[in-house]
């Protein structure tokens, strides 16, 4: 099977659009493309899903084991003409000292050759060496190809492919032009996400026609298919999904939509049935057994969803009378009270006792460490360490006294920087994203827990409308 690590010298060199166009133009010739992400990234996974009409799987150190790292990329890459993996920040850069979650050291795992995206502007002969430093500081992760971004012209390109050549063994495979039109709109979190960038599929598609004319593919597909096969490696085995028998509303729309492709497979093959609903423009809450809203931009949304008072007002109530909820980040400011940003202010839910406020700054970001406290109305094993991540600009403040928490935050911020994952009758909400890992099988406890709730309770809650 034919993969490829697309990596960058350091974060924002283009390597995500590279990935894009590599990923759509490549389907366009016919070839059957697996997108990968390294790390817990929700929103480039979305863009890469869109580029390659398959989803988007997140392969991370921390949340994963290495055992299920490997067989996850197997398994999803099966099937598939080309698995195009796409880094984190520089190919060396992590956590660890030594190297051990960097991108460099997942591509000498799956024996994914490299293709280094480097980003051109303002260099000429002074390429060579931050190549050769980057090859020479992990010889024993190749460096397959370089693929020239925000390249100035035809003159600039030929000095570099002269001083590369000349003084790297590493072949040239892409130019492309330094183009503002290529340019991705971000934010405070990223890229905006795709349900919320109405011109994402034109985008994608601009960006193709660019990476098809300036990079070689057919050098592209030599690179991945000269990586070795993962058959050897252990396979998870295809278990049969649950036959569905409760229905969890999911909300998915532009306001919110941080889901990881995995937890939502495993919330489905734990017998949830998942019925979308847009936070935004849908008046009612579906007749549901439980409700998952995970995180996405409700700031910037506020208004919207202020607007849609039916049901903010159903889901209050669906809530004070059981229904089980978990909502994560986004999620759980929408819960909350109330939620103001750069002098705007807007009525939530109401159903979390608490006001959100949103920071110029990060409040909280990166991987937490959490233990249970047994408060949480579908609690893990008290003695386990869940590791999660948070990346959250905003704050809770004028909590009541006296609420329940699931989490004690071993590193991190989380709610108030010792707890995370606020309790409130069955609703479970949180800062930190979890990830359903062989270590934290979230969405088992999740589904089950909402059967339970369900079996004492009958039929899905139906609320009469303006309730």
């Amino acid at each position: 099977m034919a993969q490829v690590m697309i990596s960058g010298l350091r974060k924002s060199s283009g390597k995500t659009t590279v990935s894009l166009g590599l990923c759509a133009a490549l389907s366009r010739r016919g070839h059957v493309v697996q997108p990968f992400k390294k790390g817990p990234d929700y929103i480039d996974p979305m863009w890469l899903a869109e580029a390659a009409g398959r989803p988007c799987y997140n392969l991370d150190f921390h949340t994963m084991t290495r055992r299920e790292l490997t067989a996850s990329f197997a398994r999803h890459s099966r099937g598939s003409d080309i698995a195009v993996i796409e880094g984190n920040k520089g190919l060396h850069d992590g956590l660890a000292l030594q190297g051990e979650d960097s991108n460099a050291a997942l591509a000498g795992i799956l024996g994914a050759p490299v293709v280094l995206v480097v980003d051109a502007e303002g260099t000429t002969r002074g390429i060579a060496p931050l190549i050769l430093g980057c090859q020479a500081f992990a010889p024993d992760v190749p460096i397959a190809g370089v693929i020239l971004n925000n390249v100035g012209g035809s003159r600039h390109e030929a000095k570099l492919r002269a001083a590369i050549g000349y003084y790297t063994p590493v072949p040239v495979i892409g130019a492309i032009p330094r183009d503002p039109a290529l340019a991705i709109t971000e934010r405070h979190l990223g890229l905006i996400p795709t349900r919320e960038d109405g011109k994402a599929k034109n985008t994608i598609e601009r960006i193709a026609d660019v990476v098809s004319r300036t990079v070689d593919l057919d050098r592209l597909m030599a690179i991945a298919e000269s990586a070795p096969s993962p058959s050897a490696w252990a396979l998870d085995a295809d278990s049969a999904a649950r036959r569905s028998d409760v229905r969890i509303a999911i909300a998915r729309d532009a306001a919110f939509g941080f889901y990881y492709a995995p937890d939502i497979e495993g919330l489905a093959a734990a017998g949830a049935e998942l019925i979308e609903f847009d936070t935004l423009t849908d008046p009612h809450l579906p007749a549901v057994d439980g409700v998952l809203i995970g995180g996405g931009f409700p700031e910037t949304h506020l208004e919207a969803l202020a607007a849609n008072n039916s049901l903010r007002s159903e889901l209050r109530a669906a809530i004070e009378q059981g229904l089980p909820v978990y909502a994560e980040c986004g999620g759980l400011m929408y819960l909350s009270r109330s939620l103001s940003w750069n002098g705007r202010h807007a009525e939530m839910v109401g159903a979390i006792p608490a006001d959100t406020i949103m920071y110029q700054r990060p409040v909280g970001h990166g991987y937490v460490r959490l233990r249970e406290t047994g408060a949480s109305p579908w609690p893990g094993p008290r003695a386990a360490n869940l590791v999660a991540h948070e990346f959250h600009y905003s704050a809770l403040t004028g909590i009541d006294h006296g609420v329940d928490y699931a989490y004690e935050v071993l590193r991190g911020t989380g709610i108030d920087g010792c707890h995370d994952g606020l309790v409130y009758r069955n609703v479970l909400a949180s800062y930190s994203h979890l990830r359903d890992s062989e270590t934290n099988r979230w969405t088992e406890r999740f589904v089950a827990f909402v059967r339970k709730h369900k079996s004492s309770q009958g039929a899905p809650l139906r609320l009469a409308a303006g309730a």
